[in-house]
């Protein structure tokens, strides 16, 4: 993998992931293009004094510079404000799932089969060699979900805030006692996908990872007839 990599987001697996990473795109083409502009601008007004005196004086250029900025706007808040509500959708929801932070685990309870319930802790590093799995973000019980499925997530907690975050599905929850948030998304291919809890909740806030597993609709069936 090439330095550059490492700036980007990561490969997004949901639709509303490659849409956001889409919608960063657009926003850096519109910000690259404002900084060359202002830049010659300035750099213009240094060495050009009849520019300068332009700038400064010329009521039309005074009306572009005003009305310019609030189009600009416009193609960046239409976009934005369409995937606000994307995010917010929830669209008949196959399996609805339970996610409770807990310092320092996630407990899992899956509303759909009473008999799911589990925790999920952080795999120890000295474990790491028998396991597999990546430090700090492996965890010993995965959230399974069933890929190409609307998924509907709810988000609590039990004792302080927390944040169940997942990049790669972009989704993002603050886990707040007493009170439930949900969030929705539909995970488009097989894999593991990590996260983290992206709320400073304390002494081992580093310490709550997130791993999602999709696995084919079959497989997770199998796996809930397990419990």
């Amino acid at each position: 993998m090439a330095w550059w990599d490492s700036l980007n987001f990561q490969n997004g697996a949901s639709p509303l992931m490659e849409q956001l990473i889409t919608f960063h795109d657009h926003a850096m083409v519109i910000l690259i293009l404002i900084m060359i502009f202002v830049s010659h601008i300035m750099f213009s007004m240094l060495y050009n004094v009849f520019i300068h005196r332009l700038l400064l004086q010329h009521q039309t250029i005074e009306l572009i510079w005003t009305a310019l900025p609030a189009i600009i706007l416009l193609f960046l808040a239409f976009p934005s404000l369409r995937l606000l509500y994307l995010m917010d959708e929830i669209n008949h929801p196959c399996v609805t799932i339970k996610v409770i932070g807990k310092q320092w685990n996630w407990i899992y309870n899956y509303s759909n089969f009473s008999l799911v319930k589990f925790s999920s802790f952080m795999v120890p590093t000295n474990k790491l060699d028998m396991s597999g799995g990546f430090r700090l973000l492996e965890t010993d019980n995965h959230m399974v979900i069933p890929a190409e499925t609307q998924m509907r997530v709810l988000v609590t907690s039990k004792d302080v805030i927390h944040s169940w975050s997942v990049p790669s599905l972009g989704v993002k929850a603050d886990a707040i006692p007493g009170r439930l948030n949900q969030l929705s998304f539909t995970c488009t291919r097989v894999g593991l996908f990590y996260g983290q809890c992206s709320e400073i909740c304390g002494a081992n806030h580093s310490f709550m990872p997130i791993t999602v597993e999709s696995v084919p609709l079959s497989s997770f069936v199998s796996w809930v007839k397990t419990y």
